[in-house]
């Protein structure tokens, strides 16, 4: 490790004075401005990680759903996953030292991890589409190079598309081969195969509109669409030719404010969907025949999904073990469809994609989304076995069970389902969601999976008091992990009631937690 190269090169990327970030769920995310630092000293952790696991490492350069101002990054681990919990904590320090004291972290950290600093490290980096991502990426190439790193620069990537580079070359090529052509041919031959035996061929299972939130989702979408050839006509807006990105867009807005996004024209019952920033997620949503809106959103996705497979586990006699992994978020309609209709288990984690996953792995079959349409399935090694098996089996029925998971439009095409008889699987209860700025986010801490609060004294008393007001009630708030606000979600029997209480807990939030600015006004 050359100790002077990196003190040279680390004065380069001055750290703002005074400028504390922790690397939580999503990685570091502020505004771009102050993330050079950042960005090169996470190039250096990425090479201490690759070298710990003997593995590559993925840097991805985004701020998801996040306003096009603020950019972020995020480390990537060798099977694709989140960052080590330990790692997350080197990442922190990493960060926030001072410029005089990187060497001595830097060899802490090796010392701690026991990092042989001979090890080869490769590190893969992808970016969005952000205007401040690619210098932002360079930095973290300067930190990578100045250790010693090779890297390879993907370039403009979604954030899963980065996450199978990372898997596939840590896999020798068992997964496939880590390139865009090889990812669009994996992602697409199944659905294609699929739909060719489908017996239903109107449009409404071909067609979609997909809000792409001004971002990279649909530079790669229209990477992709000739994959499908004719199987499917997707058609995009909001696709990065105007507007801002995720602004008044994308996935996060359409959830939170239970609208269409601005920019696409919705007709009566035609099949909507809406990528976040980084496309790692998306909900799904139409407007019926009276002009109502109807959000899809992630927990109905995991509904589908589960109930799915559980019914062609059941077709041929296997019990594999299926759980479902929610948040404080899923909507209480989904938890006991679930529980009750479908008989499967569910749990509850804290919010962020790393607590799901954790938990999704005690699970023959896991599946877990959270309810802003970010997530996935995971299968045991046992279980994998067993669905090859089955897909095999049930060959003659024209089922490609194994191969159909990863695509929405694919299992509603098989059950034969509309999306309008996919959203009347259950009536979600009416929700709202809302922010409020406070001075210190870190002042709310949590406990039961974030659904009651410890701090600051008196708040969950007071958020007792309004639930009680309205039936079928339910509200709680928690730091955001991601922005400098406090989020508050309610659900009650009517959506004007939501909506109350909703306001009133914001209130009780800005009065008992430092509110910042405006109080929160009555009116969505």
């Amino acid at each position: 490790m050359d100790l002077d190269a990196i003190t040279k090169h680390s004065t380069s990327h001055a750290k703002p004075n005074g400028l504390v970030l922790q690397y939580g769920t999503a990685g570091f995310r502020t505004k771009a401005e102050h993330l050079d630092h950042i960005m090169f000293r996470m190039g250096l952790l990425a090479v201490l990680r690759s070298k710990h696991t003997k593995s590559t490492i993925g840097v991805m350069v985004t701020a998801s759903h996040n306003p096009e101002e603020d950019n972020g990054v995020k480390l990537v681990d060798p099977l694709g996953e989140m960052l080590a919990p330990s790692w997350e904590e080197h990442a922190t320090c990493l960060a926030n030292v001072e410029e005089q004291d990187i060497q001595r972290v830097l060899i802490d950290i090796s010392e701690k991890e026991a990092v042989n600093l001979q090890q080869d490290a490769f590190i893969v980096i992808g970016r969005d589409t952000r205007p401040s991502s690619e210098k932002l990426s360079q930095s973290v190439i300067d930190g990578v190079t100045v250790l010693g790193g090779q890297f390879h620069d993907y370039g403009l990537l979604t954030t899963p598309q980065l996450h199978y580079m990372v898997y596939c070359r840590n896999t020798s090529g068992q997964y496939g081969k880590a390139t865009l052509e090889e990812y669009y041919q994996k992602h697409s031959k199944a659905f294609v195969e699929l739909t060719k035996q489908i017996s239903c061929s109107g449009d409404e299972y071909r067609t979609l509109k997909v809000d792409c939130a001004n971002g990279i989702g649909a530079l790669k979408l229209k990477e992709m669409e000739d994959y499908f050839s004719q199987g499917l006509s997707v058609h995009l807006f909001n696709d990065g030719t105007r507007g801002k990105l995720n602004h008044l867009c994308g996935a996060d807005f359409v959830k939170s404010h239970q609208k269409p996004p601005e920019g696409m024209e919705m007709k009566s019952n035609e099949r909507c969907c809406s990528f976040d920033g980084d496309a790692d997620r998306i909900v799904y949503y139409y407007q019926d025949a009276d002009g109502h809106f109807h959000l899809i959103d992630g927990d109905k996705i995991a509904t589908l999904i589960s109930s799915f497979l559980k019914e062609l586990l059941l077709e041929i006699g296997e019990s594999l073990n299926i759980g479902v992994i929610q948040t404080a978020y899923a909507n209480g309609s989904s938890t006991r469809y679930l529980e009750e209709v479908m008989k499967v288990p569910v749990y509850c984690t804290k919010t962020g994609v790393k607590h799901l996953h954790h938990k999704a792995q005690e699970f023959d079959i896991g599946v877990y989304f959270e309810a802003n349409g970010h997530g996935t399935v995971l299968f045991s090694k046992a279980a994998e076995m067993k669905i090859r098996q089955l897909a095999k089996e049930l060959e003659d029925n024209k089922r490609k069970a194994a191969k159909i998971l990863e695509n929405i439009i694919a299992i509603l095409a098989l059950k034969g389902l509309t999306v309008q008889q996919w959203d009347a699987l259950y009536m979600d209860i009416p929700n709202r969601q809302l922010k409020v700025k406070v001075a210190d986010r870190q002042v709310i801490s949590t406990t039961d999976a974030e659904r009651q609060a410890v701090t600051p004294p008196g708040l969950q008393e007071a958020i007792n008091g309004l639930v009680k007001k309205y039936r079928l009630s339910r509200a709680f708030v928690r730091p955001s992990g991601t922005e400098d606000v406090v989020r508050v979600y309610a659900e009650a029997d009517s959506q004007e009631n939501a909506d109350r209480l909703a306001h009133e807990v914001s209130l009780a939030v800005f009065q008992l937690a430092g509110g910042i600015g405006e109080r929160p006004q009555p009116g969505f």
